[in-house]
């Protein structure tokens, strides 16, 4: 029997299983094989035919189980053995999520493929937490970047993105949260807000809301780790623990 060889990518939306798309979840049912990433909620497997062969392929930092090029190599061996690879990714495939360099493989292997979008954790989260990432008279834009380049350095937009007023989303950045600080620091927003959400729209899911200054030592208090999404600017005042921390200051100085 001749096998149709297809890779789809599936945004699996940050955190909860709710949160895939109804056309993502059309496609698990369709899968001879998933390839799955650490990000991802394994309950969504359970949306995959029982017999499908499920692959944990994850990355976390320093912790990989394949490398991107194996996972490349991967998803065209299984296409051409299994015909339709499902590669479930967390978020949005193509928001930091190299999801293009995966088409891209898949192409120059003739291999036929499909992209279905996802919720990016860089909009999700914010928004599950009730942090607009733009409002009307507060900021006129957003930028997304990653905390963390492939060299293993900060993203030197972070230096661009502190002298806007632009709300500032940071990937992957928690590792590199003293030189935000730092970066922050030097560009005079000391008392700009800033929100750190780990676990973003699971069940554990924390957070730390402090302004520039203090964060350090509130990420600290409450053992802030990755993977976690940081938000800088003035829409993190409408956060509930913000406006906590405005009225406690009030009261302070009166």
């Amino acid at each position: 029997m001749t096998v149709s060889s297809k890779i789809t990518l599936v945004g699996a939306g940050p955190g909860g299983t709710d949160l895939i798309s109804l056309r993502g979840l059309k496609a698990l049912a369709k899968a001879d094989i998933v390839l799955y990433d650490a990000l991802v909620s394994e309950e969504l497997l359970q949306y995959c035919p029982q017999a499908v062969q499920k692959i944990y392929v994850g990355k976390r930092a320093n912790k990989h189980a394949y490398s991107q090029d194996q996972i490349n190599e991967m998803l065209v061996k299984y296409a051409l053995s299994h015909g339709h690879v499902v590669r479930l990714k967390g978020g949005d495939p193509f928001v930091f999520g190299r999801g293009y360099e995966e088409i891209e493989f898949a192409h120059k292997n003739n291999i036929e493929t499909e992209v279905i979008p996802g919720i990016s954790s860089a909009i999700g989260v914010p928004s599950l937490q009730g942090i607009p990432i733009t409002h009307r008279g507060t900021t006129e834009s957003f930028w997304v970047i990653t905390g963390t380049t492939s060299s293993g350095k900060i993203a030197q937009d972070v230096y661009t993105a502190a002298k806007t007023s632009a709300t500032v989303v940071i990937l992957m950045g928690v590792r590199k949260l003293p030189e935000i600080v730092r970066i922050y620091k030097e560009a005079g927003r000391d008392s700009l807000p800033i929100a750190i959400i780990q676990n973003g729209a699971m069940p554990n899911e924390k957070i730390a809301v402090a302004d520039i200054q203090s964060i350090e030592n509130v990420a600290k208090e409450l053992h802030i780790e990755s993977p976690a999404v940081i938000v800088i600017g003035e829409v993190v005042s409408f956060h509930a623990d913000y406006q906590k921390l405005i009225r406690e200051n009030e009261l302070i100085n009166i």
